[in-house]
């Protein structure tokens, strides 16, 4: 074999090996990828065959950067006034063919239509980002501590959580919209985020050079800018409880039960009417405390009355025997109230 050929020979194995090194995934040929073209000339001279010319071509594959951010929620996530650690969820996938780190960041809306209707109208507390952990797609406060995407190979892909705090006194149907960026990030070390990744600018290099292509979407997403983002929203389901609170003569010492008055003596029945209104979120662990006036003394027969119902405006004494009274004050606890019912209290005193 001559001197060509055998050179040859060998540049076509570590051409082979290069490509065994660096397979091809979805987002294409591993960038810093040695591509090696050989060509090999074979002639005659008077009949004979001459000795075989051989010439070869070498470029490094580029870095092409590319992220996706999309929702992973079909639908609003739900929440109470004043509830903690709302989460909403968002897969971050690194569709370049390098190794990266992202930068995470989070932001509200300032108004406007959210992700999944209704018009953004305030601003949720205590704004994180977190990197799933161990991969469940949960949040888990004791294992989801990253904020930030830390040595992504291509083609990988983390769940990220953004998590929040309700303010109290937020009314059903209120949203608050939240945006998730991803920024490219060099992964020069494991534990720390990288630099942001710049572009290449010029013409091609020697080296391997990085070429933005996200494509960029109607939602907002700039064209080719090392960054991608999506969005997701909050939307409040609140109890709305309205409390009356009526009293009725039952009977005086004069009249007894026959038209009756509020003179001394004169029993009097309260009552404490709870109602939910339609549309809105089941109320629970409701607790009722009511101080008496120094006027009246309770009356301990007839004991308290909880759950009863209301017909029209008028409280029915059907409720189960419940509650407690000490030092002047009557208490009781409510079942859960539904959207559009009414729970009560009831009791009785005498006029001082």
């Amino acid at each position: 074999m001559t001197r060509n050929m055998r050179w040859l020979a060998t540049g076509s194995v570590l051409a082979a090996a290069a490509f065994a090194a660096s397979p091809a995934a979805a987002a294409g040929t591993a960038a810093g990828t040695s591509v090696t073209n050989n060509v090999t000339l074979d002639y005659k001279v008077g009949g004979v065959a001459q000795t075989a010319v051989a010439a070869s071509d070498t470029f490094t594959v580029d870095r092409k950067v590319v992220m996706t951010v999309v929702s992973n929620d079909g639908t609003t996530i739900s929440v109470s006034p004043g509830q903690v650690t709302a989460v909403t969820t968002f897969t971050v996938t690194n569709a370049s063919n390098a190794t990266l780190d992202f930068a995470l960041s989070a932001a509200q809306l300032a108004g406007g239509t959210a992700a999944h209707g209704g018009t953004d109208n305030f601003n949720a507390n205590n704004v994180r980002v977190f990197v799933d952990g161990n991969g469940n797609g949960t949040y888990e406060s004791a294992s989801d501590t990253a904020t930030y995407m830390d040595q992504i190979i291509a083609d990988d892909s983390r769940k990220v959580f953004v998590v929040v705090d309700i303010p109290l006194g937020r009314a059903t149907g209120d949203v608050a919209g939240v945006k998730l960026t991803a920024v490219a990030s060099e992964a020069t070390a494991a534990g720390s985020l990288g630099a942001t990744v710049t572009q290449t600018s010029g013409a091609n290099t020697a080296g391997v050079d990085t070429v933005f292509a996200e494509p960029g979407s109607a939602n907002g997403n700039v064209q080719y800018d090392g960054q991608e983002f999506a969005f997701d929203d909050y939307t409040v389901s609140a109890a709305a409880l309205t409390v009356t609170k009526t009293s009725r003569v039952i009977s005086d010492p004069v009249n007894s039960t026959t038209n009756p008055k509020m003179i001394p003596g004169a029993v009097v029945e309260y009552c404490i009417a709870v109602a939910n209104a339609a549309g809105s979120a089941t109320a629970t662990n409701i607790s009722v405390t009511d101080t008496l006036p120094a006027q009246t003394t309770y009356l301990s027969a007839f004991g308290i009355k909880v759950n009863g119902t209301v017909t029209g405006s008028t409280c029915n004494a059907d409720g189960a025997s419940g509650g407690s009274y000490a030092s002047g004050v009557v208490s009781g606890a409510l079942a859960d109230i539904t959207a559009g019912t009414t729970k009560t209290l009831v009791f009785r005193t005498t006029v001082n």
